[in-house]
Order: structure tokens, then sequence, then C-alpha cells
């Protein structure tokens, strides 16, 4: 593209300059600048842009035709730069924020946007004793009670804080609810371990009990759930990245109470250390097979893990999707692709027989 036009189009588009399926960055100024981002996952070298014409670089990309991509500038010393061109930012969920964009195929969900007249489900703030199980005295859980329900299964949300702001997992499910393409739910969402996360969600057994021991007591006393006594798996349980791997995990370990199970980006697979031990325990024929969504971004290294753990968990009895969308790791993501697997876990009809039926 000629370099007098490329920039015309960006003081008058923004940046980055998106076609079909390219995006060009631009940066104005003297020096160089470099670009990383979601669809490196975040790795590797980050790509230095080339000047196109004096005090003006740019550097292009091939980019699916509906990606969603996270990324951010940076100086030959490595310090983010502000894009000047670009005033999409969006909290990255450990403290940082990145721009944004998406392409012309794609956008973000409109469940994410409370739509007029859409009833509102009930959120209340608790705290939970943790004694032995968790870091800390107490830990915050916000349960949220689904409109005008009878019994309904509880969803347990590992980083429910996170869920809950940069997710926006009430509204979604408000509008889902609504809709009628989910059955009401209710959630649990709980907060991480901040500075524990990895130790309580790498396939933890304390993280388990107290989750079974505290917050379900929790849920089942302030709200209007269905007995898992009666109906063994009626819960779910949801997580993304580590909180994904310990979804699995306790749908493997207690599919007496969560027999539905959503991970998002999943970290089955860690680069660099190899597989976690859900692998040999979805190799176990269940008693109760579990109903298990997955899914995973394109530009992820977690992808492959998420690949390779679904025939395990089906070839075991399990009955497991997973699914694939033009993005990275991040809540934006997780928020856009959520849909999909509330719907095929949860879907508007009777719960008799939902641990075998639950098709869309």
């Amino acid at each position: 593209m000629d370099s007098h036009l490329l920039k015309e189009r960006a003081l008058a588009e923004g940046a980055p300059v998106i076609d079909s399926e390219a995006a060009t960055f631009i940066w104005r100024g003297p020096q160089r600048v470099f670009v990383s981002g979601s669809f490196q996952d975040w790795s590797g070298e980050p790509l230095p842009l080339e000047r196109v014409a004096p005090g003006l670089w740019a550097r292009t990309l091939s980019l699916p035709h509906d990606a969603y991509v996270e990324y951010a500038l940076k100086d030959a010393q490595g310090r983010r730069l502000k894009d000047p061109l670009n005033p999409l930012l969006v909290d990255d969920g450990i403290g940082g924020r990145n721009h944004f964009f998406y392409m012309p195929g794609s956008a973000p969900t409109p469940l994410g946007h409370r739509a007029r007249g859409v009833p509102r489900g009930r959120l209340t703030r608790h705290r939970v004793e943790t004694s032995e199980f968790a870091i800390g005295p107490s830990r915050q859980v916000v349960l949220y009670q689904p409109p005008g329900a009878g019994p309904c299964p509880l969803v347990v949300v590992l980083d429910g804080l996170d869920y809950l702001k940069l997710g926006s997992l009430a509204t979604v499910v408000d509008n889902l609810i609504h809709a009628r393409r989910i059955r009401p739910v209710a959630l649990a969402c709980v907060a991480n371990g901040g500075s524990a996360r990895t130790v309580e969600y790498f396939c933890s057994e304390a993280t388990r009990s107290f989750l079974l021991h505290k917050v379900l007591p929790l849920a089942h006393e302030k709200l209007h759930l269905v007995d898992e006594r009666r109906q063994p798996g009626v819960h779910g349980v949801l997580g993304a990245s580590l909180g994904g791997l310990m979804a699995l995990y306790l749908g493997l370990r207690s599919p007496e109470v969560f027999g539905h199970v959503l991970s998002q980006s999943g970290a089955f697979a860690i680069p660099g250390e190899g597989d976690t031990n859900v692998f040999p325990l979805a190799q176990v024929p269940p008693a109760a097979p579990l109903q298990v969504w997955m899914d995973c971004g394109v530009f992820e290294q977690l992808r492959d893990g998420n690949q390779r753990i679904l025939p395990v968990l089906t070839q075991a009895g399990h009955r497991a999707e997973y699914w694939e969308y033009n993005g990275g790791h991040s809540y934006a993501s997780w928020r856009d692709d959520l849909w999909r697997g509330m719907e095929w876990l949860f879907p508007p009809h009777s719960l008799k027989n939902s641990r075998r039926t639950g098709s869309r």
C-alpha cells in the first residue's frame, strides 16, 4: 500500500488499518517500534515495524477474517507504548491493559450487553471461611440466583470475580436465560487465591474440598438449587486457563456433583512442562460419564493439549465437544464464546435424563 494512502487511512480510520484478512500496524515517530500480541500468544520476540516513509513505520499481518486480537506496541527496550491511533483498551486480567481490535468478520457478542426488558438475576456477596482448604482465613463468593426460577443447577465459576467483571458473566447468563437459549442456572463465582492461584488450580484436592464442603453448602443455603443427591451430576463447573484445567479435574474427581464441565483454554498441557495429571484421570472409564465442553483460541499454545485430550475423554466414555475460535487467551475471547458451551451443557429442556441427553 502506498505510504501516503496508508497514513491517510490510519488518520481517518484509526489503527491498525484493517482489510479483509490483513491488519497493518502504524507508528509515526523517529524510532522503530515493535508489536507483540495475542496473535503470537504473547510469546517469542516482538515483531519490528518497518520504515515505509520518513517518520512512518508499518507492519502487516495476515489474520483470519473473524479474528479478535489484543496487542501492545513496544520500544527497543521493551517498554510499552500507547498507540495514539487506537483508543480501544481492555483489561488484560493481570493488572495491565492491551489495545485490541476485531477483524471485519468478528464483533463482540451482543450477549455481553444488557438488552432492554431482560430481567436481572440477583447477585449477593458472601465471605466463606476457608478453614484448612485454601490460603487466607476467608474467600469472597458471589452468588447469582436467576430471575423467577424454580430449582436449578449450580455452576461453580473459578476465577469467578474476573468472569463477572471482565467476562460479563451475569449479563451473558441473564440474556441466554431470557432468550430461552439455556435453562435457568445459578452461579457461585469464587474468587481466586491471588498469588496462590497456581497452587489452588493445579489439580488441587484442597481446592476440591473447599468447593464441596464450603462453597456448595453456602450455595444450597442461599440459592434455590436442584439436589445433587437426587440427581447426581446435575451441577456444573466453569473455568479458564488453569481454571479450565481445574474445572475438568473437578468433574473427573467429583462426577456425582459436577457432571457438566465448561473449560475455556484449559491448561491441560503446560508448554515446556508437559501433560498434567488430568490425562491419566481422563483415561479411566467412568461410572457416570461427564458432559464436557472445551474451547480454545487458534493462537494459543494450549491448543495442542485441548486437541489431544478430546479423544482421551470420548474414548473413555465421556460426552465431550471441542470448539476453536480465531482469537487468543483473553477474557474478551472467553466472553464472546461462552454461549456455545452454556447452550450445549444446559439446553432449555427438562432436567430429566440431562446426564444422558443435553443435545442442542
